[in-house]
């Protein structure tokens, strides 16, 4: 006899990753075809911008989902309130790396996952200028544009190349600039992109070793992390303050136990 009480069958992953591909890209392009209109600002703050086209691409993301799932439950970057508990949980971030994108660099990328009963499942990063297009899922080795990526071998951190950002919230900027130094006399370089997931996915590609970054969100970071692990990587997600606000440690692997010490 059927349990009533049992939960309903779950999309495949294969399903999941086809959706958030889609609305990832359907959301990139819409950026990419409105760069003309990059300079229109919604609102500005001390260190960032928030455009008309963050809402506008999010937006298009969102109904890309909605013709997958109709009653899908998303959180987006435009959207931070606490979403419906559900088993499966959409996570946007439309542009990151808005502030490169208003400036005409080509840093930024459109971040769609999906999380099944409070564990990613499938994330898509994609980077319309670049061309590019990173992908995985919970039972599939990471892509870029469908071919297999894994992240680089390099076991020391003088050795390293690490991508990162700086913290600015006043309380916490010169821990960001000390943390700077501390890993630029350690590593081979460290490098400020602009774009947390993007970075992530570098990682996941073999052209960086590791990232690390406070102060972003779970949007940022939530389809990167997925796609760094299943490229033979390491993420660590941890929280630090209300309204999903995190910091991340990403690596090969390799590197992740010295980093770690550097920075926790």
């Amino acid at each position: 006899m059927k349990n009533k009480s049992s939960s309903p069958a779950l999309p495949s992953l294969d399903r999941l990753l086809s959706c958030a591909e889609a609305a990832a890209r359907a959301g990139g392009a819409h950026a990419l075809k409105h760069t003309h209109r990059r300079r229109i600002v919604a609102e500005t703050f001390a260190h960032d911008v928030k455009l008309k086209l963050d809402r506008e691409c999010q937006d298009v993301a969102e109904r890309t989902i909605r013709k997958y799932f109709p009653r899908a439950v998303i959180l987006g970057e435009e959207t931070p309130m606490t979403p419906a508990k559900a088993d499966m949980l959409w996570i946007i971030d439309p542009i990151d790396g808005t502030v490169n994108y208003f400036h005409g660099l080509p840093l930024w990328c459109c971040s769609v996952a999906v999380q099944v009963r409070g564990h990613t499942a499938a994330g898509a990063v994609y980077a319309p200028v670049l061309k590019e297009c990173y992908t995985a899922h919970r039972e599939r080795s990471s892509t870029c544009n469908g071919k297999p990526i894994a992240v680089a071998a390099t076991r020391r951190l003088k050795d390293a190349v690490i991508l990162t950002g700086l913290n600015k919230q006043n309380d916490l900027l010169n821990h960001s600039i000390a943390l700077f130094k501390k890993l630029s006399r350690k590593s081979q370089k460290v490098r400020i992109m602009g774009s947390a997931a993007l970075d992530i996915c570098q990682v996941a590609a073999g052209r960086a070793d590791a990232f690390y970054e406070s102060g972003i969100y779970l949007w940022d970071a939530a389809a990167a992390a997925l796609i760094v692990e299943q490229a033979g990587g390491r993420a660590d997600i941890m929280a630090t303050g209300p309204h999903y606000q995190l910091r991340i440690i990403a690596s090969n692997g390799r590197l992740h136990s010295p980093l770690r010490r550097l920075i926790v």
